[in-house]
């Protein structure tokens, strides 16, 4: 890519630098044989898992270190920041470890996990109508207001070398790596993990991951300056920044190879393989670059191996059954479809049989008596079953027909 002049203010130095300075409190996390991901995608494929660092991502290894960098004065003022949750956790981890008081901006519709966490680490949440951009303006109104210093969660050189101590590690711990997928959100993560394999390892390409929801990194690099997205809104809250950084822009038009984008659908099937094949909780925007690849949004190296970055598993329970179903649905292992049977003792139990009978698991059972054309005997079904597939669907639905029911399909939404 070519776009803006980068900042060279950050380069490998830095970020080495900023190893030294966060080592200890930040957890070198494994990486990890992604083998399924691998049989999918026809390339050997590993995981970096971030979503297992300490506060559940890579956060807070930029937190650390621009808090680290502060003066005693700056300490004793106390910093704030804005944030979706997983750089607010970062803050808070950072700011009580260096005793200052941390208050921290969020969208009221943050993950209920990510504020408790934040409120568990110290931080003084306060919530904010709206997106991130709301609550970044918000935290740098009460920077002016109440002399905090303001922690950016990727427009800051020191904090972007703090995320760039992701790709020492991918070169040190994977030596055999000839491209990376991560996330992208401001792009610090991004840009700094670029910065530093590259330096390591130069043949590697980096591939950065947007939502299409929220991508305003293609056109902002096609623009040559920064171009606003529209929405926010996606099960990948933690890259939902709609806007890039004046530092970060540059820096991954220079350093990042290609920038794609991926659906929720997309980004939920991957959570859901992660869970069951890697036994890993991941939230969206972490598996946004597993689910580039399931996806088939890049082309694999032909030798070598494929890095994929797991930024985050910070996810709430009910986000995370939300997002089980949205995948299973995406990948055809939820089957809905409504019916009419006679209004009699028996005649569900013949419907709920024939669908038992191929061995599918029925979910939900509702009847449906308004609404609908029925007979006076007669009422209607609507049936959820969790399947193992797309063919497993079509069998089921054969079935039930061959037995003289007229089936509708639906959306298991």
């Amino acid at each position: 890519m070519s776009a803006p002049t980068a900042n060279r203010s950050v380069g490998v130095a830095e970020i080495e630098r900023a190893a030294e300075t966060i080592r200890g409190p930040v957890r070198e996390t494994p990486i990890v044989a992604a083998g399924e991901v691998s049989r999918r995608v026809g390339a050997t494929v590993t995981l970096k898992t971030e979503n297992l660092q300490r506060t559940g991502s890579f956060k807070v290894r930029g937190a650390l270190n621009r808090i680290a960098a502060m003066s005693r004065d700056q300490l004793a003022g106390g910093v704030v920041a804005a944030s979706a949750g997983n750089h607010a956790q970062g803050v808070a981890v950072a700011a009580r470890a260096h005793r200052t008081r941390a208050v921290l901006y969020m969208p009221e519709a943050a993950p209920i996990a990510k504020i408790e966490a934040v409120r568990g680490y110290g931080g003084q949440v306060r919530l904010v109508p709206g997106t991130f951009d709301d609550a970044a303006a918000a935290s740098r109104e009460a920077a002016e207001r109440e002399g905090l210093t303001l922690i950016h969660a990727f427009d800051d050189p020191i904090v972007l070398a703090g995320q760039g101590t992701v790709g020492l590690e991918i070169a040190a711990q994977a030596p055999r790596t000839s491209m990376v997928v991560v996330a992208v959100g401001g792009g610090a993560l991004a840009a700094g993990t670029a910065i530093a394999i590259k330096d390591r390892l130069p043949a590697v390409r980096v591939i950065g991951v947007q939502s299409d929801v929220c991508a305003p990194y293609p056109p902002s690099l096609a623009a040559r300056q920064p171009i606003g997205a529209r929405s926010a809104n996606t099960i990948c809250d933690g890259i939902a920044v709609k806007r890039p950084g004046e530092l970060t822009l540059p820096l991954v038009s220079e350093f990042v190879d290609e920038v794609v984008t991926v659906s929720d659908d997309d980004v939920a099937q991957a959570m859901v393989l992660l869970l069951e094949r890697s036994k890993l909780v991941v939230e969206g925007a972490g598996a946004a670059s597993v689910a580039a690849l399931l996806a088939g949004k890049l082309e694999p190296p032909a030798g070598g191996e494929v890095c994929a970055v797991l930024s985050g598993g910070n996810v709430d329970a009910a986000r995370l059954v939300e997002c089980i179903r949205l995948g299973e649905t995406a990948a055809g292992r939820r089957l809905a479809f409504s019916t009419v049977i006679p209004d009699r003792p028996g005649a569900l139990a013949g419907l709920v049989g024939t669908v038992a009978g191929q061995g599918a698991n029925v979910l939900d059972v509702v009847h449906l008596r308004e609404g609908v054309d029925l007979h006076v005997r007669e009422t209607g079904i609507r049936l959820v079953l969790q399947t193992d597939g797309a063919e497993h669907c079509e069998r089921i639905l054969a079935a039930v027909r061959a037995q003289g029911f007229a089936v509708r399909p639906e959306s298991a939404e």
